[in-house]
């Protein structure tokens, strides 16, 4: 939700998320910078809010008296205080995704796993191979392709690592991906356990040479993917 600039709020009553606004630099900080929208008190546009990486002094990106056009990040109405950026907001922050929602994006990247999609947050989200269809799909290039419009559902959002996990699938099939990109890893036996185990005759090595397998397969499989999402929003963001 972008407010038309020419229609400029006078009380922080009237400010919401994401509005888009005109305001006077008014004095500087070291931790950045207040700016006067027009509310009858300042607004603070913080050092890591300036849209440049590693800023070290605020007056390289904005000058006291200068007009500059910000967003607002946040609105505090009890506390009477108003966070400013000078980064466009994404048309959908994390506050607005839910689990279970429908939404519609187009396809970014292609791999052999899956497909990435922009809809419009700040990171694609992405489809698993195994979501991609109500059938068995071979190669996610069997159904879509880059620059392709889908309509999706959110099955899982992960707001620590910043993942959205999505299916084109009814929701009464689908699978949620972590169940298939991050199998639970086996507890580690005991030492009761490893004494049954040799009491019993059991190969011990060679199960634990299978348990090492089995781990290793899937942390690269979780290294793989986190490298190519990063990739992805690099080339996203360009």
């Amino acid at each position: 939700m972008s407010a038309d600039v020419n229609a400029a709020p006078t009380s922080i009553d009237q400010l919401a998320p994401k509005m888009e606004l005109k305001g006077m630099v008014k004095r500087l900080e070291l931790y950045g910078a207040f700016v006067d929208i027009g509310i009858g008190q300042d607004a603070l546009l913080h050092i890591s809010q300036l849209g440049k990486p590693n800023v070290r002094n605020v007056g390289d990106v904005v000058k006291q008296g200068e007009e500059i056009t910000v967003y607002v990040l946040k609105v505090d109405k009890q506390g009477g205080r108003v966070a400013l950026s000078l980064v466009k907001p994404p048309a959908v922050t994390w506050d607005d995704l839910k689990e279970g929602d429908s939404v519609s994006g187009k396809i970014v990247r292609v791999e052999n796993f899956g497909v990435f999609v922009d809809i419009g947050a700040e990171r694609p989200g992405m489809i698993h191979v195994s979501e991609m269809g109500s059938g068995y799909v071979k190669s996610p290039s069997d159904v879509v392709s880059v620059g392709d419009t889908v309509e999706a559902r959110i099955i899982k959002i992960n707001r620590k690592k910043r993942q959205i996990d999505m299916s084109m699938k009814p929701a009464s099939e689908s699978v949620p991906v972590a169940a298939i990109m991050d199998e639970p890893e086996e507890d580690l036996p005991t030492a009761m356990e490893l004494a049954l185990r040799q009491a019993m005759g059991g190969d011990f090595e060679k199960q634990s040479r299978r348990e090492k397998r089995n781990r290793d397969r899937r942390e690269r499989q979780v290294r793989e993917r986190e490298d190519i999402l990063s990739r992805t929003l690099r080339e996203h963001s360009k």
